[in-house]
């Protein structure tokens, strides 16, 4: 069925599963105290351009028969919402209904979302969540009802998506609003010639035999009515998709507080475990269901999870410490004081040499091992009862650790460069990452003494995201 909705669009089959879930929408509520909860169901779509994200919001408008489409850069808030406008005949003031209560019980799809200005943005933030639109203007006070779904398409604040950062560095939408969408689909334009046959061949098809060439297995009258007959079902929960809808919750919302820590968590709300219910139930109304199972559960849970991509790290680029170097000339004049002269005069000499190794590269996943093992070392350091532990101990234990891990033996050299690369990481983390604090620091290196900072939760810290 998701195969069959928006068939000039070549793959992207979790886009095409969110929408059939959003034209299903959930079960719309009303508490004791008469609170409404809503049903419908937002998504955002986030990609690369020329990614078909216009197309299936065409497609949408083309489905519903109330659907509005609108450009975000060409939509201002009265214009979404209402207007207040005076009748020239009469002289009285009267209503004009905008974009999202036109769309009353349909879908407002709406394409350059990021293109929009702050202050038209936040005239959405009522009708996305209590789906009402309230009115205080020229002597008229009214609300009103925009009980309609938002699909809307954005593209990466610098044009491309970029791999190496989260979600909310690409998108250029305040976290109040990110936090109503249900989904968030990301689509990159990956260069793989697979898939860049398929979409060829598909296009070329289309250009060629047009209609013909689509061979979806419902049509869009079958679609409708199919979808027509699902909205009238009401399914309920079985104990088991409680309790794994419950879990999966909890899950993500740990996963949320060890990847970004609780100041900077907006990801995964209560809203989060609103659209799963709403979600599910739609799920269910697909299936023609009368209860929610937890494969349904499980299925909207990866569909959530979805914009979550694997963040890809570059390398890291490490200056070459020059306070180490003067400190063992420090140390080579105490020993020799011929052999100083000569180090300097090798240094004033060759400056180009100095230049090339000034810059030490490893790789993210040599990094991150590194600093694991580093705050390892620091937990069972506060197992101990010890409040701080010199740079130099850390040093000679992980060199050891690493050398018996590779395999490599005991060479001189390669210790050697191993203790480099573990004094750059202690650096980085005390210097960049704020995640050890220097207690006492004293003229040679070697005699620092570290502790890790306090405001870092060392039981569930995890260094796999920003």
């Amino acid at each position: 069925m998701a195969d069959s909705v928006a068939p000039t669009v070549c793959g992207h089959l979790d886009v095409k599963k969110g929408l059939l879930l959003q034209l299903f929408g959930g079960i719309v509520k009303r508490t004791h105290d008469k609170i409404k909860l809503r049903g419908d169901i937002n998504i955002c779509i986030v990609g690369d351009p020329a990614t078909a994200k216009s197309q299936f919001l065409k497609y949408i408008c083309q489905f519903l028969p109330r659907a509005i489409y609108t450009s975000g850069k060409a939509s201002t808030a009265a214009g979404l919402t209402a207007s207040v406008r005076k009748d020239p005949e009469t002289g009285e003031f009267c209503i004009e209904a905008g974009a999202l209560m036109l769309a009353d019980h349909g879908i407002c799809c709406i394409d350059e979302f990021d293109k929009m200005d702050i202050k038209d943005q936040v005239a959405i933030h009522e009708a996305m969540e209590q789906q009402t639109i309230s009115i205080a203007k020229a002597g008229i006070h009214a609300t009103l009802n925009a009980r309609s779904s938002i699909l809307a398409a954005a593209n990466p604040k610098h044009g491309r998506y970029d791999r190496s950062k989260s979600l909310r560095y690409n998108v250029d939408i305040s976290p109040p609003i990110m936090s109503r969408f249900d989904l968030f689909f990301v689509i990159f334009d990956e260069k793989k010639d697979d898939d860049d046959f398929m979409i060829a061949k598909h296009i070329v098809n289309m250009h060629r035999l047009q209609d013909s060439s689509l061979n979806p297995n419902f049509s869009m009258e079958e679609l409708q009515t199919y979808i027509k007959i699902g909205r009238t079902m009401k399914p309920q929960f079985m104990h088991e998709s409680a309790e794994m809808l419950k879990e999966e919750y909890k899950k993500l919302r740990q996963a949320d507080k060890t990847r970004y820590s609780q100041s900077t968590a907006y990801r995964y709300t209560v809203r989060q475990l609103e659209s799963l219910i709403r979600l599910s139930e739609a799920m269910a109304r697909v299936h023609m269901d009368e209860v929610i199972r937890p494969s349904y559960v499980r299925e909207v849970c990866r569909l959530l999870k979805a914009s979550n991509i694997n963040i890809v790290k570059n390398d890291l680029e490490f200056e070459e410490n020059q306070e180490l170097i003067n400190e063992e000339v420090q140390r080579a004049k105490k020993d020799n004081p011929t052999d100083l002269f000569t180090m300097e005069a090798e240094q004033q000499q060759q400056p180009a040499k100095q230049a090339e190794t000034k810059k030490v590269k490893i790789t993210y996943d040599e990094y991150h091992r590194i600093a694991q093992l580093i705050l390892l070392t620091f937990k069972s350091v506060e197992k101990e009862g010890q409040t701080s532990v010199s740079q130099a101990d850390i040093v000679n234990k992980l060199v050891q650790k690493l050398e018996i891990e590779d395999g490599n033996g005991t060479s001189v050299e390669k210790a050697h460069e191993t203790s480099k690369k573990i004094q750059n990481v202690i650096q980085h983390l005390i210097t960049k990452e704020n995640m050890l604090l220097v207690t006492q620091d004293s003229k040679i290196k070697n005699e620092r003494y570290l502790c890790a900072n306090i405001n870092i939760d060392m039981e569930n810290l995890d260094l796999s995201g920003q």
